[in-house]
């Protein structure tokens, strides 16, 4: 069974360090009264292509028996005390709120039936107990009944590490930061149509290293809508579903020209731009044209390491995008962006710039734009250096998939022949479809 080539080298790392992490994540459900653990990843290291980077695993399957439980009625908790001495607390509140008998949830659906109007918030517990299958009962005051397994219960534990490990199987937050000495991961493209596992392997290197070469498509126009549909479905912009990167008289995009492109994210002049691109070569270019991409995550990290104030203009300050023009159909678009978004940890994870659509327009106060030019002109700078820019040359049939939130991608400039004319075919998916079928594949491939 084929397995993409990053695949081979992190996988059976990641596999072995799944058990390690899962008892620390389960003994963070800690005894009542004792210090939390602190904070962890429960990550192991493992090599990609000679740079140390972290890599993490999902949860596997085990079984956790029940020693005790009770109520802490003056907590408003549920206490869990399960056979291996770990201790778990669950708010009374967040029990009855996740009831799973036929009247609360919707099994079918996986779904909350209680309404929020329903719910009492004060709730206290009038029986809790263990059965004798290993499940916690509780009666309320209402006399309605709820039960909750005991594996259910174990990957909810709201400890902090638990809590993290938990997320990492959901989202697959933690990344492999990479540079110039990257060998991209390569797939092949039938397989990856075909075979489960192949196509799992192949998003789980998308969603780490944000970008994967696929090889053997037949080089002609309409396989990377076929590869969407391996996936679910694909993004329609104003562009179309699939776009045609050529030459153009009168070019509604600076793509459509054989001028180089300095390295960019695509449409940052929507408010919620495409969060997977795949672009397909039909014919390279007579001469020229190699493609350039480097890793913005890991640039950004190193502009707050090397520069935190432009770090955080550039995470601070909006700027506004424009793009205009007629395709699929007539546009004109206007957003605001940070160039590099940050979540509530200050966690990078998203990239916002396209120096083409950057409009004049800049909603600044007229002292922030000489920092603002300062800030954007190191990070364009730290992603220039050589040794951070991963070049490639695309052959006839190869697609190549990449993360668009996080990716720069560009493209030398190129001379094409009247019997050669530079071709690639385009498309975009967003990262709610990509994930929702890797978490699909994992779940098959994993039975």
């Amino acid at each position: 069974m084929w397995l993409s080539t990053f695949s081979r080298v992190a996988l059976p790392a990641l596999q072995r360090s799944t058990s390690a992490m899962t008892c620390q994540a389960l003994r963070a459900c800690r005894r009542a009264g004792q210090p939390a653990n602190p904070p962890t990843t429960g990550l192991t290291l493992v090599q990609l292509r000679g740079q140390q980077t972290l890599g993490s695993a999902s949860l596997p399957v085990a079984r956790h028996s029940m020693r005790n439980v009770r109520a802490l009625d003056e907590e408003k908790l549920v206490e869990v005390e399960w056979e291996d001495g770990g201790q778990s607390l669950y708010p009374f509140i967040w029990l009855r709120d996740n009831c799973q008998c036929p009247l609360c949830t919707l099994q079918s659906a996986q779904a909350r039936k209680l309404l929020m109007s329903d719910l009492d918030i004060d709730t206290g517990v009038d029986v809790v107990e263990v059965t004798n299958d290993n499940k916690v009962s509780i009666v309320w005051p209402d006399q309605h009944t709820s039960v909750f397994d005991a594996e259910w219960l174990k990957k909810r534990c709201f400890s902090h590490t638990a809590r993290r490990a938990m997320q990492e199987e959901l989202f697959l937050n933690e990344r492999y930061y990479w540079d110039s000495k990257l060998r991209i991961p390569t797939a092949d493209y039938q397989e990856v149509l075909r075979e489960d596992k192949a196509a799992l392997a192949w998003l789980l290197d998308l969603r780490r290293v944000g970008i994967v070469y696929l090889k053997g498509a037949p080089a002609e126009q309409g396989h990377v809508a076929k590869l969407a549909e391996r996936i679910g479905y694909l993004r329609l912009t104003f562009y179309g579903h699939t776009w045609q990167v050529q030459d153009k008289y009168m070019a509604n995009n600076v793509a459509y020209t054989s001028g180089k492109l300095s390295l960019h994210t695509d449409y940052p002049a929507l408010h919620f731009a495409p969060g997977v691109q795949f672009l397909q070569c039909i014919q390279p270019a007579a001469e020229g044209g190699e493609s350039e991409v480097v890793d913005g995550f890991h640039m950004a990290e190193q502009l707050q390491r090397e520069d935190p104030e432009a770090f955080d203009t550039l995470t601070s300050l909006q700027v506004d995008f424009t793009d205009t023009g007629t395709d699929y159909c007539d546009f004109m678009l206007q957003s605001k962006k940070r160039i590099i978004d940050v979540d509530a940890e200050g966690r990078v994870v998203r990239i916002n710039y396209n120096n083409a659509t950057r409009d004049s327009v800049l909603d600044l106060p007229v002292q922030q734009v000489q920092p603002f030019y300062r800030a954007l002109n190191a990070y364009v700078n730290i992603m220039n250096r050589p040794e951070n820019v991963v070049t490639y040359h695309m052959k006839p049939g190869d697609i190549v998939t990449f993360d668009n939130w996080r990716l720069l991608h560009g493209r030398k400039s190129y001379v094409s022949r009247v019997d050669t004319l530079r071709h690639l075919e385009g498309a975009y998916l967003d990262w709610d479809e990509v994930m929702s079928r890797l978490r699909i594949l994992r779940s098959s491939v994993q039975k």
